[in-house]
């Protein structure tokens, strides 16, 4: 099974596949949209010739049961409300970027991960 890899950040959306050694990447911002950043990733991932069968993408925000709970603060609207899996039509599976980025460089043994971003509540 082949996984791309989508991390959603507030300067760039980076992507890596299963099989690839170097990341692609372009540009994102204020305007970034989920709609152009799907369209931006489907261009890319085709211009690179990379296969993939699932998708998991780090949120830049909270995350739950694979949905944004809020729209990010640095990017444009519609992430809330979107639905990846009919757009990239692949099973997509969504975590918080940080969370991502912490398992991602899991190595064996224990870990303590701490995320504590600007919308960190401790009462909620």
């Amino acid at each position: 099974m082949k996984v791309l890899v989508i991390d959603v950040g507030g300067s760039n959306i980076k992507l890596l596949a299963t099989g690839q050694k170097e990341k692609l990447q372009f540009p994102s911002g204020p305007r970034m949209t989920a709609r152009r950043m799907v369209a931006d990733v489907k261009k890319t991932v085709k211009a690179a010739g990379w296969k993939h069968d699932v998708i998991s993408m780090g949120y830049p925000g909270p995350v739950l049961h694979d949905r944004p709970m809020a729209e990010p603060h640095n990017l444009g609207k519609g992430w809330v409300k979107f639905d990846f899996r009919k757009a990239f039509g692949h099973p997509i599976k969504i975590i918080n970027d940080a969370a991502m980025q912490a398992f991602g460089s899991y190595d064996g043994g224990r870990m303590l991960f701490l995320g504590l971003g600007p919308d960190w509540d401790p009462l909620s």
